[in-house]
């Protein structure tokens, strides 16, 4: 079972929000979050780990807050000794986040932006950017495929170390080193793109969005 909670971000809920959890985590993540200048900045990073430590507390029924969140040398985010897999994303106004307990997992979300999308061609394989080109919607595409590899990437553990043109996309699965890597699509918002990937086949996923108020 894989568990996603997203929410937006709010400009009228964020003194209530900082009042509200901020207290419940380090201090160092206090100083951490207090230190941006924007408060857009401020409430991704914050909501991030609300998101993560509320779906842990209603999917485990545990409370993982007084736990260090430590990071691998590919800076994949994992506890030690806890066997929950999580992920987290954010992009324009929304912040998500994806939990799983048995496999290892990446999500990334995308706002679709107008871009010069032939200047990463050279991030996709051959095979890839023939199908983006011969797409109806050129730029939609080009979001899958982005999505799709930031997922998988980030659920490999590699992260920006993996060229991602290393490995190819074909019908939500790839594989890496003998590896076999699935992918959903995450329908949220039509403005954006949002994909999650698992080292195991996709069945059932919770998708909740995060009620500030």
């Amino acid at each position: 079972m894989i568990y996603i909670y997203y929410s937006y971000l709010s400009e009228e809920n964020h003194e209530s929000l900082l009042k509200d959890h901020l207290p419940k985590f380090s201090a160092d993540f206090q100083q951490k979050i207090k230190k941006y200048r924007r408060w857009q900045d401020a409430q991704l990073s914050l909501m991030g780990r609300v998101l993560l430590f509320n779906g842990i507390e209603e999917i485990k029924k545990t409370d993982l807050r007084d736990q260090e969140i430590k990071y691998t040398k590919f800076s994949k985010p994992y506890f030690e000794g806890d066997s929950v897999n999580f992920n987290i994303s954010h992009s324009g106004e929304i912040v998500i986040c994806a939990l799983c307990n048995d496999y290892e997992i990446g999500i990334d979300i995308e706002v679709i932006t107008d871009m010069k999308i032939n200047d990463f061609k050279f991030q996709m394989t051959e095979s890839e950017w023939k199908r983006i080109s011969l797409s109806n919607n050129k730029k939609n595409a080009f979001f899958d495929y982005w999505t799709q590899k930031e997922a998988v990437m980030k659920a490999h553990g590699q992260g920006l170390s993996m060229p991602l043109k290393s490995f190819e996309i074909f019908e939500n699965t790839t594989n890496i080193r003998e590896e076999k890597f699935y992918l959903k699509e995450i329908e949220i918002d039509e403005y954006y793109k949002c994909y999650v990937s698992l080292n195991a086949n996709i069945d059932n996923v919770v998708l909740k969005k995060y009620n500030k108020n």
